[in-house]
């Protein structure tokens, strides 16, 4: 689990943060037992400044490890490459 505690979470000051669409913070959260990404955006709006958040499940980082080029195939080191009924080469 992410944190300690289910139903909580934690969030950090983005150092790495490169471009305005980079989270200000980021941190992760449990929410019933499962875990999320948490990112946070510091905005200003009408009755001062507030935090923006967006959550994805952690499970959801799996799909980066997809072929870039194709649509959710897995890449070659994640396939099992042991086929019973493959020719023997000598």
């Amino acid at each position: 689990m992410a944190g300690k505690y289910d139903n909580s979470g934690a969030l950090f000051k983005n150092d790495r943060k490169e471009k305005d669409s980079h989270p200000d913070y980021s941190g992760n959260i449990t929410v019933d037992g499962r875990d999320y990404w948490l990112s946070a955006w510091v905005k200003d709006g009408g009755k001062g400044k507030f935090f923006s958040l967006a959550v994805k499940p952690k499970e959801a980082k799996r799909s980066e490890r997809s072929d870039p080029i194709s649509t959710g195939r897995p890449r070659n080191d994640d396939v099992n490459d042991d086929i019973p009924f493959a020719p023997e080469v000598r």
